[in-house]
């Protein structure tokens, strides 16, 4: 696979926030997705809102697994740490980097299938564990990679490429993160820039795992008028001439709407797609208000939106394991390593 290096040069006259940095230094490669992909548009959400909040660079790790979402961090902070791990495996990987440096900011990129499918054991996990985080699911309903099967947050009955009704309900991740103890909890859609990014800079300052599922329309894989997250085109001609793929140009999808208020949205394919932003009435803090928010919504038939629950008192895995305040990658190994009469001891107190 191939990257496309954007220009170094930019306009003397862009605006720099508090570091001195416009936000062209918090880019990175050209994007190789498909053209009006959602996921592009989160990119550039992340982009802003690290921009705005003036992070540096080279305090943030970003790192994600497999699918077309976790090839998106090549796209963005090319000045910052990364790690693309095996598909499913990213919660794991920033358990482990996180607990050697606690002074990163960790920004975990995945997908629905990477998350909820192959990886829901692992992701579950860094739930419990209060892992300190920024987790980000672009979710499609999809894989993209391997040609459109539908991921575990596909909606009940929406057609497969043949026609065929999927028989399953979906995981609703964020009902999951809720139960499991996550204490960030948010959904959002790819085209409304004006949610996304006060979200992202939310869920970047909170210390503990903060959980954004973010809606993100595939262009390619999805012909299913009843889905809420994806659709195909037709292909019916290249495939029969043995081409493989082609996807048209088109346009992002963006979305402007008052709180409180609920919009539907035009896929490409003519599909529609109903959103719901929640207004300041919902209790945040309440758990069990969260959980029947979505619920009512999904109910209704709509995509319930906004920062669904928050937990101001969550201790983060370093507050549990009563870890040093010092990152563990800084502490000589005199400290980490005391010798053999301090192991005895330890062996002697288990006896």
């Amino acid at each position: 696979m191939s990257y496309i290096q954007k220009p170094a040069a930019h306009h003397p006259a862009l605006p720099k926030n508090k570091l001195g940095h416009t936000r062209r230094d918090y880019e990175a490669s050209m994007s190789t997705l498909c053209a009006g992909c959602g996921h592009d548009s989160i990119t550039a959400a992340i982009i802003e809102a690290c921009y705005r909040m003036d992070l540096p660079s080279h305090r943030i790790a970003k790192v994600s697994g497999i699918g077309c979402s976790s090839k998106s961090p090549t796209y963005f902070l090319g000045r910052s740490h990364g790690f693309n791990s095996v598909h499913g495996r990213m919660p794991s990987v920033s358990t482990g980097a996180n607990l050697a440096n606690r002074d990163l900011v960790y920004i975990g990129v995945s997908g629905d299938g990477d998350t909820a499918s192959i990886g829901l054991g692992q992701f579950c996990h860094a739930v419990r564990r209060q892992l300190n985080m920024t987790y980000i699911v672009m979710n499609n309903g999809c894989y993209g990679l391997t040609k459109g099967q539908f991921s575990a947050t596909n909606d009940k009955s929406s057609p497969s490429k043949k026609g065929q009704a999927n028989p399953f309900d979906a995981i609703d991740l964020c009902q999951m993160a809720i139960s499991l103890g996550a204490g960030f909890v948010a959904r959002s859609f790819s085209g409304d820039k004006a949610q996304m990014v006060p979200l992202i800079e939310a869920a970047l300052s909170y210390n503990g795992f903060a959980f954004l599922d973010i809606l993100s329309p595939c262009v390619t894989f999805n012909n299913h008028t009843t889905s809420t997250k994806s659709y195909e085109y037709i292909r019916d001609h290249y495939q029969m001439t043995g081409r493989l793929d082609f996807v048209p140009q088109m346009d992002d999808i963006k979305v402007e709407y008052d709180t409180g208020t609920s919009t539907d949205v035009a896929m490409h394919d003519g599909s529609m797609l109903r959103l719901h932003k929640l207004d300041d009435s919902h209790d945040v803090r309440s758990s069990d208000e969260a959980l029947m928010a979505i619920r009512k919504s999904a109910a209704a038939n709509e995509v319930a939106t906004g920062l669904l629950y928050i937990n101001d008192e969550q201790r983060d895995l370093h507050d549990v394991l009563a870890t040093d305040g010092r990152p563990l990658n800084s502490i000589p190994m005199s400290e980490l390593c005391p010798g053999s009469d301090t192991l005895a001891k330890i062996n002697k107190s288990l006896a």
